[in-house]
């Protein structure tokens, strides 16, 4: 049981990072590799604050302001300087890692003897469903706004958003900071819930996020009265409750790429035997309703 809530409770702090994935990747169009960086960017700045006795609460709003300017930054490598997205995301992932190591001053930090919130808070599971219920309400209300409409417009069809006289690197910029910041913001929170902070411990944080996603539409295709925020953070909880139950049939750690490649490829397939399935059905409808219309007019 123990196992069961440990593996909720990670699946409801990855859910941040998702939901910010979600931002770059589905509505921005972005793949965005800084990711991995911000994600360890987070712990390691709440690792270095609490270290100095700060509250954990300032200490994890310093680790959101730092993935705030990483995502500005890859904004601006990609709007200002022309750099493609793809490269301006993997030049500030290499950037973050460095600095991760520098503000770290070592690879790990053990966070164990720290006051964090997991140690303030009783309960880390009704915490981090406040957290992750907070974070998707606020997200589904500025995609709602009108600035939210345009960032999702920006995605949809840049060309046609600046032919209104739209500037679309500024909303860009503005969707990857918020990007940033929510992934950082899950770094920050799952390293004080593993209790400790590691430079390596985004490594995978996009595939992770993308995998995420691509579980929850496929599982929730067609159902368009459920948000999509609620699909994604259903698709975390299910990615990694298939993750651990691979782990716990003897895969080792080695594998975890592995496996995560495993899970995509078979959520993807069986959307694509879904879709094929569906449109046969209709095909066959259409075909039955010909079949009736003429028998209706050979009877009349």
């Amino acid at each position: 049981m123990d196992a069961v809530i440990g593996v909720m409770i990670q699946s409801l702090i990855l859910g941040v990072m998702v939901l910010g994935v979600y931002i770059s990747y589905s509505i921005l169009d972005f793949p965005d590799m800084s990711a991995d960086g911000s994600f360890a960017l987070g712990g390691a700045i709440v690792a270095v604050v609490l270290g100095y006795g700060i509250s954990p609460i300032v200490a994890t709003i310093l680790a959101i302001l730092a993935g705030l300017l990483a995502g500005l930054l890859t904004g601006i490598l990609h709007v200002k300087a022309r750099i493609s997205n793809l490269l301006s995301g993997i030049l500030v992932m290499g950037i973050l890692y460095s600095l991760n190591l520098r503000i770290m001053g070592k690879a790990n930090i053990p966070l164990f003897n720290e006051r964090h919130v997991f140690t303030i808070i009783d309960n880390p599971l009704i915490f981090s469903i406040v957290m992750i219920v907070l974070v998707k309400l606020s997200l589904d209300t500025f995609l709602n706004t009108g600035l939210g409409y345009t960032l999702k417009a920006v995605g949809d069809n840049a060309q046609m958003v600046k032919s209104l006289g739209i500037e679309i690197g500024k909303v860009k910029i503005f969707g990857l900071m918020i990007s940033n910041g929510l992934i950082s913001l899950s770094g920050a929170i799952m390293a004080q819930y593993q209790g400790f902070a590691d430079a390596s411990m985004g490594i995978g944080t996009l595939v992770l996020g993308i995998a995420s996603i691509i579980v929850g539409q496929v599982i929730l295709q067609g159902i368009n009265k459920i948000k999509e925020s609620s699909k994604i953070l259903l698709g975390t909880i299910v990615y990694q409750i298939t993750i651990y139950l691979a782990m716990n049939m003897g895969l080792g750690a080695t594998d975890l790429k592995m496996i995560t490649s495993v899970v995509i490829i078979l959520f993807l397939a069986s959307g694509q035997f879904r879709q094929k399935i569906s449109l046969k059905r209709r095909s066959v409808r259409g075909w039955l309703n010909v079949k009736s219309g003429k028998s209706i007019k050979e009877i009349s």
